[in-house]
């Protein structure tokens, strides 16, 4: 089996370097991991004492954040690395202001790429978030005894590790992984069940994390005078299909709609679709404001604090198989939640609905129609958005209970 997953990411390395001349996305990957090491050089020595969380996505990253944040104030003379696959979480993160003193791209998984790699420094903890699982990576880290300790894990009877051939990559997970903190019970039962015995429920750390937004200062310039008196639905990291709710919903005399969709490249699409949008970077008067009911966001990064100003949010990616984006991004903020029922990977939605606290729909109009409803019935709005803010407080603190475990136990896995 490990010849046949040699293979698979030989070909995966051979495809990003055909891909790269045809797709924008994968070449950004491509290109990001040439800078990579040059990247390490300025940022480390190999004396240095390192913490490195690896996240596939900026999802995973929101998830991992709250327990790396916890690390370095417990080991403030550790330096912090934080690598992504996904060229959508490395462009959001290192851009931006972050903890880490390095950010780039996980290495390809295979020796060479591997050994450069870690040529640079010397890691002292290694963390993975949710389910992104590179075991030659994984293997040599343990030959450094570096403990290996995955965040926030979630297993599902469809993954690999509960197929026939499934044992080798089981095996792996086994030798070398010290912890899986596992988001459910559920997830953790799985585990057990097929021999990964080093699993405990801690809970979901994106809890704490949106419990952090909750309490920052969220203020976006021009929000509050574009939603004026009226309801304010807001759109995020939209899809075509919520797109196609926002179109139905626009028509609402008492609602405005912010749309901030999922890739910026659907910008165009959206001024077809909404021609007298605002698009929110070309905003520099308060009274442009009132001539449109539609802000389209053409930026990233601030999406998160648009739900402060919500009245009801429709999260995007839970009508097709991509899957559900972040809805406790918006639940935390006390308003309802409307999404699509793709979300087998998102435990949280199952349980947000339990809760009354958000509803999903396998049709875009049945969507639209709950919305409307939403706008005009202020006892469900207020009905809905107060159990969705109770659902997240009601969550333990997953943090404090990882934080904990590998404080006291990391030395054990070395």
């Amino acid at each position: 089996m490990g010849f046949i997953y040699n293979i698979v990411v030989r070909l995966l390395i051979l495809g990003m370097k055909i891909g790269r001349f045809f797709n924008a996305k994968i070449k950004k990957g491509w290109e990001g991991r040439q800078q990579s090491e040059s990247i390490l050089q300025k940022a480390f020595s190999p004396k240095d004492k390192v913490i490195w969380m690896h996240a596939a996505s900026l999802g995973e990253y929101e998830q991992g954040l709250p327990v790396l944040e916890k690390l370095k104030e417990q080991y403030p003379a550790h330096k912090i690395l934080v690598t992504f696959f996904s060229p959508s979480g490395y462009e959001n993160i290192a851009k931006k202001e972050h903890i880490a003193n390095a950010v780039c791209y996980l290495p390809f998984d295979d020796d060479k790429s591997l050994d450069a790699f870690l040529s640079y420094f010397s890691p002292e903890l290694f963390l993975t978030v949710k389910y992104d699982y590179w075991y030659h990576l994984f293997e040599k880290l343990r030959a450094q005894r570096v403990p290996i300790f995955v965040i926030s894990a979630l297993f599902y009877k469809k993954q690999v590790f509960f197929k026939p051939y499934g044992k080798w990559f089981v095996r792996q997970l086994k030798k070398n992984v010290c912890c899986f903190f596992h988001q459910t019970e559920e997830s953790c039962t799985l585990a057990k069940s097929i021999g990964i015995a080093q699993s405990h429920i801690s809970g979901d750390t994106r809890f704490d994390r949106v419990k952090t937004i909750r309490n920052r200062n969220n203020e976006v310039p021009y929000i509050t005078a574009f939603k004026e008196e009226k309801k304010l639905v807001v759109f995020g990291s939209s899809w075509n299909s919520e797109e196609a709710v926002a179109e139905m919903a626009a028509s609402c005399s008492e609602a405005k709609i912010i749309i901030a969709p999922h890739d910026l490249k659907r910008i165009p699409i959206l001024k077809t679709i909404f021609p007298n949008a605002l698009l929110y970077s070309g905003v520099n008067d308060e009274k442009e404001l009132a001539s449109s009911n539609v802000l389209i966001i053409d930026c990233i990064g601030i999406l998160s604090k648009l739900y402060a100003y919500a009245d009801i949010a429709v999260v995007g990616g839970g009508f097709h198989s991509l899957g559900l984006h972040n809805i406790l991004e918006a639940a935390t903020f006390g308003i309802p939640v409307v999404f699509g029922n793709h979300y087998k990977k998102n435990p949280e939605a199952d349980t947000l609905i339990k809760n009354n606290g958000g509803k999903a729909f396998a049709k875009e109009n049945d969507a639209t129609q709950f919305v409307l409803k939403l706008i005009e019935d202020k006892a469900l709005r207020d009905s809905m958005g107060t159990n969705a803010k109770n659902f997240i407080n009601s969550q333990a603190n997953a943090t404090e209970k990882v934080v904990s475990f590998i404080i006291n136990n990391a030395h054990k896995c070395r």
